[in-house]
């Protein structure tokens, strides 16, 4: 087991990783912008070291300061989280020629799934239905033209280096096209500092279901049941849970299936998601893979007893998964809130600020993941998601109702939060019955904020 990990990350998920080290025995290299020196995840560490200035792309985009990062402190491992360098086959090579464990898949099977445009051709020739698209990647307007004339509109202009909702851009027709082609591609180059796209048919009102999986470098794969991620705003998810109130038995082994599969037909090793769209008749297509820990990762920990952060890093190391197949059931339910720092009234902008006062809920079935902290001031520089609220309970309607109990305890004054229009939701009738898709918000954000 290793020594000593370094966390390329910031936030939650930075906090995250230090605990599930921490209950191993490893030690903890915490990296910080200029920005960050005073982050909760740079004080629980037992170690910290300041990166570079406040921007991503000179500091938690930098493998350069990363791996002297490593090699100061004398890590044997990078723990990458989510977002920034945690999908980038580069780096992982560069840990791999250094002699640095990425803790993550090998940089080969990142370039077969991690780049979404060649994840597309591998699912095709693993027998994975796929939504129609271009054949690769489009170099050009013309090429754009070309692919989204040959599928029909509306299509979506994706990154193939994206996640999280970024670098994507519907087009409803041709006029459309040139202005979510180029937007597409700047948000992915300031993202990503990948501006490559593809174009896809756009599915109208699709659920969006991923699938965890975790494999380890003695060919085991196994999946860790589904999560339904289709409450979104702009792409970006803010509110997951699992089971899902749409999946049935018989479609949830077929997924399964399929997502084990493709993960099998590239060799692929650590934690991964295989993302899926399901149409009303519940025919599913894939969609991409995230090569990395997901951001709603507790409702699986929650219904399946695991702990996948520990489970990375144990494969990593050379451990054979703890458990097979058989041994994975979904108990009860659980739902995740993104609490962002953003202000819902006014087009959720984001709400930096210093946090003056801060109570956080508890109670049986609770579980809060976050880097607040009291007088601590939330950055601008970086994506607004502050806390992760998530609860379990024996049925969805027990776990709606915790959630709101514990919504209605989670106080944070300094910053605008999201935490009332979590609430609506868990009151609106539609998510109570399960009816929702993608297209919810976009249908019922004004009702929900009383417009």
């Amino acid at each position: 087991m290793f020594k000593k990990v370094l966390v390329a990350n910031r936030g939650e998920i930075a906090v995250r990783i230090i605990r599930a080290c921490r209950e191993m025995g490893i030690q903890t290299v915490a990296v910080c912008s200029e920005a960050d020196r005073d982050a909760l995840h740079t004080q629980i560490a037992d170690d910290d070291i300041c990166i570079g200035p406040a921007a991503s792309r000179d500091s938690y985009l930098n493998p350069q300061a990363l791996l002297a990062a490593c090699e100061v402190t004398g890590a044997e491992a990078i723990h990458p989280g989510f977002g920034f360098l945690s999908e980038n086959p580069a780096f992982a090579r560069m840990c791999e020629r250094c002699g640095i464990t990425f803790i993550g898949p090998s940089y080969h099977s990142m370039e077969k799934m991690g780049d979404k445009a060649e994840a597309r051709k591998t699912a095709v020739a693993a027998g994975v239905p796929v939504t129609p698209g271009s054949p690769g990647l489009v170099a050009n307007l013309d090429e754009a033209k070309a692919a989204a004339a040959h599928v029909g509109y509306p299509v979506l202009v994706k990154a193939t280096a994206g996640g999280g909702g970024r670098g994507m851009r519907i087009a409803n027709s041709p006029e459309e096209l040139p202005s979510a082609l180029t937007t597409a591609k700047a948000e992915a180059l300031a993202c990503f500092g990948d501006d490559r796209v593809y174009v896809e048919k756009f599915v109208k009102n699709p659920r969006h279901i991923e699938f965890q999986l975790m494999a380890d470098t003695f060919g085991h794969v196994i999946h860790l049941g589904e999560r339904d991620c289709s409450i979104q705003r702009r792409n970006q998810k803010i509110l997951e849970e699992s089971p899902s109130p749409f999946m049935d038995e018989k479609l949830r082994a077929k997924m399964g299936q399929a997502a084990v599969r493709l993960a099998e037909s590239v060799g692929y090793v650590g934690a991964g998601t295989i993302e899926f769209l399901v149409d009303e008749q519940k025919n599913f297509y894939f969609m991409e893979m995230n090569t990395r820990i997901q951001v709603e990762h507790p409702v699986t920990e929650a219904v399946t007893g695991t702990d996948l952060v520990q489970a990375q890093i144990r494969v990593a190391a050379g451990e054979t998964l703890r458990y097979r197949q058989k041994d994975i059931f979904l108990n009860g339910h659980s739902i995740e809130c993104r609490i962002n720092a953003e202000d819902p009234l006014h087009d959720f902008r984001p709400c930096p600020g210093t946090i003056d006062s801060l109570h956080v809920p508890g109670g049986p079935g609770v579980r809060v993941d976050s880097a607040l902290y009291q007088g601590y001031t939330v950055p601008p520089y970086y994506d607004s998601l502050v806390a992760k609220l998530i609860v379990h309970a024996p049925t969805r309607m027990e776990a709606i109702l915790r959630m709101r109990r514990a919504l209605s305890e989670f106080l944070i004054s300094g910053i605008a939060t999201n935490i009332d229009f979590h609430l609506s939701i868990l009151r609106d009738p539609e998510f109570i019955e399960g009816r929702y898709d993608i297209g919810y918000l976009g249908r019922r954000t004004d009702a929900l904020l009383g417009r």
